[in-house]
């Protein structure tokens, strides 16, 4: 990346992108022409721009970022769902046409945050289990490890898979054994959630 463009950034500039009647875009920055792949590589590094019409001097940022949209799900990068875009357009001239902007934005800057933390906790958690990306063994150990869950967390009462159900059971074996209380229920919980946590340290240090 040119020197002039990296200085811009690291002072929080707004580079000006001019777009000519031919089409063609011209980053004053570099004093260079760019394309729409150029942008889009240049939105995902956080690189801030606005685009004008070097003709009119007209802010068509709007009109480019959606025409970057527009070339990247043609290249079969589908982001967005036919059904959002159907919902999507039936909001224009709808009453909540001034809402929904600021719905979106604040929506998708909340993903933005939650997908840095949800990228660097599986590169944290699965860069040390799995090393050499054995994804069918993490695939192995993910299922062993739900299963084992979901026989820890099965309702109270209802016994091992297969079991016969409580009316079917001896009657001198329900009425010899203790009615559980409230205390028992969560003691229980507690050494469910004990195990399963010794469960996944022991996966952790793999």
């Amino acid at each position: 990346m040119p020197a002039s463009t990296d200085k811009k950034r690291s002072e929080g500039q707004t580079i000006t992108i001019k777009k000519y009647a031919n089409r063609r875009l011209y980053n004053t920055a570099t004093s260079s022409y760019v394309t729409l792949d150029d942008l889009a590589r240049m939105v995902k590094e956080g690189i801030d721009f606005s685009v004008f019409d070097a003709k009119s001097g007209e802010d068509i940022t709007r009109s480019v970022l959606t025409q970057i949209i527009v070339e990247e799900e043609a290249k079969g990068q589908n982001l967005l769902p036919i059904n959002f875009l159907r919902q999507l357009i039936s909001f224009y001239g709808d009453s909540l046409e001034s809402v929904l902007p600021r719905y979106l934005e604040h929506s998708m800057a909340s993903f933005a945050r939650n997908q840095e933390q949800m990228r660097k906790y599986l590169q944290d958690t699965f860069d040390g289990l799995f090393p050499l990306g054995n994804f069918e063994e993490m695939g192995k150990q993910n299922m062993a490890l739900l299963e084992q869950t979901m026989k820890m967390f099965a309702p109270f009462g209802q016994g091992e898979a297969g079991a016969p159900p409580n009316g079917a059971r001896d009657e001198t074996e329900a009425q010899a054994r203790p009615p559980a209380t409230e205390a028992d229920d969560l003691a229980d919980l507690k050494q469910k959630i004990e195990t399963l946590q010794q469960q996944l340290d022991k996966l952790s240090e793999r």
